[in-house]
């Protein structure tokens, strides 16, 4: 059993590494302390909600590693309890590859990144993909996205930790670049407009 939440990731050889580098004295200070946290918090639940995609990360039972992108309206991962997250989960490129790693390997990892505001969020846990709960699909339905959710995915959470902002480059999803554009094509029509006029004020 860990003895702190971060053992998820910090296991004897990580935490060897870090002696040998120097950080091993800071981090324990940290599990002393506040440590990483289990549940979801009211930070956690407002960072999610203004989320609209992350990385979930999955292995199949030799350890292969496997990530995948998923995407959304904001807020499309939702807390279902204090301990619980899902997502509906649509059709795709028919694969299947984190539906067959989990059937043999429910460890699991998602990576929240907000670019914007040089954010992110790492989340230890594992999943499991239930197919036969309508309400639960319901639940996590998208009532803006036209798709049919197959199946649902549940992600409990065992640890999880802010991550620091250093080298997030700045990304700004198109939903808040469209009207700044917009603006500008406007501003850019008036300006010719009122050049136009001012041409052939010259002329005459």
């Amino acid at each position: 059993m860990p003895t702190y939440p971060s053992d998820i990731a910090f296991t004897p050889a990580v935490k060897s590494i870090q002696r040998q580098k120097g950080s091993r004295d800071a981090y324990a200070k940290v599990e002393q302390g506040r440590g990483w946290q289990t549940t979801v918090t009211p930070e956690l639940r407002a960072f999610l909600a203004g989320l609209d995609m992350f990385y979930l990360g999955t292995a199949n039972a030799q350890g292969q590693p496997y990530i995948q992108y998923r995407g959304g309206s904001p807020g499309f991962l939702k807390v279902i309890d204090d301990r619980t997250l899902g997502f509906a989960d649509f059709g795709g490129n028919r694969q299947y590859v984190t539906l067959g790693n989990l059937a043999e390997n429910p460890k699991a990892f998602i990576f929240l990144i907000d670019y914007v505001n040089s954010r992110r969020i790492k989340l230890w846990g594992t999943a499991r993909v239930i197919d036969d709960d309508p309400d639960l699909l319901e639940q996590l339905r998208d009532s803006d996205y036209p798709g049919r959710v197959e199946r649902a995915i549940v992600f409990s959470i065992e640890a999880w930790d802010i991550n620091c902002p250093q080298h997030i480059h700045k990304r700004f999803p198109q939903r808040e670049v469209a009207p700044v554009v917009e603006q500008l094509q406007q501003r850019v029509q008036e300006l010719e407009a009122q050049l136009v006029t001012l041409q052939q004020a010259d002329t005459t």
